[in-house]
């Protein structure tokens, strides 16, 4: 593959790293991200500027989005976690499909303990022919990318 060209961002695979089914049919995936949060620092008579120090790592929720089904085992985890108030966290893999070979990801992004914290389902209107989306924000502690 040549290394030089951009990736398309159409063909990608979620997976359990545990090796459960989680249904990884999406329609998109949005959410990795990082972002440096740095905490102002004043100097003793350097009046031009404060220094900004970096301080820790923040992640934004991981947005998955597909049509809406009846029943699956990620929905199941996902009704687990709203109703019941029990949370098993799940580390997943995000792996964006080579255009020249589909079994060999081209990157992929290891989530380290994500768990549902929002499920969300569009909105229904009979004057609009169009599926039902259903999206899943998920909470995690980091990810780290994958050649």
């Amino acid at each position: 593959m040549n290394n030089t060209y951009p990736l398309a961002s159409f063909s990608f695979v979620i997976k359990s790293l545990s090796g459960e089914d989680i249904d990884s049919k999406f329609q998109s995936v949005s959410g990795l991200s990082t972002e440096i949060e740095t905490e102002e620092y004043s100097e003793g008579g350097e009046n031009r500027f404060k220094h900004q120090l970096p301080t820790k790592v923040k992640y934004p929720n991981l947005i998955l989005k597909r049509g809406l089904v009846v029943s699956s085992a990620f929905t199941d985890w996902c009704r687990n976690s709203m109703e019941n108030f029990e949370f098993r966290t799940k580390d997943l893999t995000i792996a964006l499909q080579s255009g020249e070979d589909s079994s060999k990801p081209s990157k992929v992004w290891s989530v380290v303990g994500a768990y549902p914290v929002k499920w969300e389902v569009s909105e229904f209107n009979a004057e609009e022919n169009k599926l039902a989306i259903e999206t899943v924000e998920l909470k995690y502690k980091y990810f780290t990318i994958k050649k």
